[in-house]
């Protein structure tokens, strides 16, 4: 089922035609295809979030990450994963969070000359939204549920003030509500000031929840995953590569290695797996039912479906950078003894596969 919004009609079916008039903010890490041995990157900074999760310190700042875009080698081509917002929950700002960043939900997908593919709709959708220059402009988004920490970037993404911009957008309804109406509901007065059609750009709606579709150039399948309410994950198979999405996940009480069936079949041999990894065991005690799991079970998942890069995601909201660079480190370890590289996921990470 299909749901069109917004003043405007895309009038064209041209791509535009490399990185579509965007200025690169982020930097860049590559990583081999496969699952042979990591390529370690040339600076001691991104090593601290790629290899093993931590290091001597990673860079104080989104900004100061971004400066040392130009200290590394990007392969050409090839498909390229950014994170723009890694929190769960909520968006938080505060001196302590600086290193990965306060942004919620938001992780593109690119591919040179196609369209860009974007998991998510938190927060993070508006920095990466001012990255774009001139259209037209097509992007497809995959949302995995519609809590507000993967919806509220929505009315903040420039591209959609302008009228040659089309986004498709992929996820659940809600106890039989199509999903656009959903965004309807919460995005209109009195909780904000403008509705979805009254943005410049089309939005377009699909839901979809157990199946698998064809998305410009990539395959994409879509399973239901064990969270507190309806919620996909994603497989995206695009330029030779598999990426995975699995952003909330409810890990199982009383049968910690217990992995959905659904999530097994999303993560299966893919080159990079996005995985949420919010809460430490002794927090997990006593938020068992809040649809989310630890980075150990993350790493089991990743064991079991035979991943080569796991990236922890979904950070909690109160959880300080070096407190992340603990629990990452801890990750790190227990991948490592299984062949799998474990990083945590930062704003202005940049993998190219």
């Amino acid at each position: 089922m299909s749901t069109q919004v917004g003043q405007s009609r895309l009038t064209t079916a041209t791509r535009p035609s490399g990185s579509g008039g965007r200025v690169s903010a982020v930097i860049a890490v590559t990583v081999p295809h496969g699952r042979g041995g990591a390529q370690k990157p040339d600076t001691q900074s991104v090593q601290s979030v790629t290899d093993s999760g931590v290091g001597r310190r990673a860079p104080t700042s989104v900004e100061a990450r971004m400066s040392h875009r130009g200290d590394l080698h990007q392969r050409q081509g090839g498909l390229t994963v950014a994170f723009h917002g890694v929190r769960g929950s909520t968006p938080c700002s505060c001196p302590t969070v600086r290193r990965y960043g306060g942004n919620t939900s938001c992780v593109s997908l690119e591919v040179p000359g196609a369209d860009p593919f974007v998991f998510d709709l938190g927060t993070g959708l508006r920095p990466w939204g001012a990255t774009f220059g001139p259209g037209p402009h097509r992007i497809h988004a995959f949302v995995s549920h519609l809590h507000w920490d993967h919806v509220q970037g929505l009315p903040f993404f420039v591209p959609l003030h302008r009228a040659d911009t089309r986004l498709d957008v992929y996820g659940p309804g809600h106890a039989g509500e199509p999903m656009g109406e959903a965004f309807a509901r919460f995005m209109c007065p009195p909780f904000f000031p403008i509705e979805p059609d009254e943005l410049a750009g089309t939005i377009v709606f699909h839901d979809v929840h157990h199946e698998t579709v064809e998305v410009a150039d990539a395959t994409v399948t879509v399973r239901p995953v064990p969270h507190t309410d309806t919620t996909n994950g994603y497989r995206v198979e695009r330029a030779g590569r598999c990426v995975a999405y699995v952003s909330d996940h409810q890990e199982p009480v009383g049968d910690p290695d217990h992995v959905d069936e659904g999530v097994l079949e999303l993560c299966e041999g893919a080159d990079l797996l996005i995985h949420d990894a919010q809460f430490t065991p002794a927090e997990l005690v006593d938020r068992a039912d809040w649809g989310h799991c630890t980075a150990r079970y993350a790493v089991e998942v990743a064991r079991r479906a035979g991943v080569h890069h796991l990236v922890l995601f979904h950070h909690d909201p109160g959880r300080h950078d070096d407190a992340l660079d603990v629990l990452c480190a801890e990750a790190a370890e227990r991948g490592r003894r299984h062949g799998i590289v474990v990083s945590a996921a930062a704003e202005g990470l940049k993998i190219t596969l």
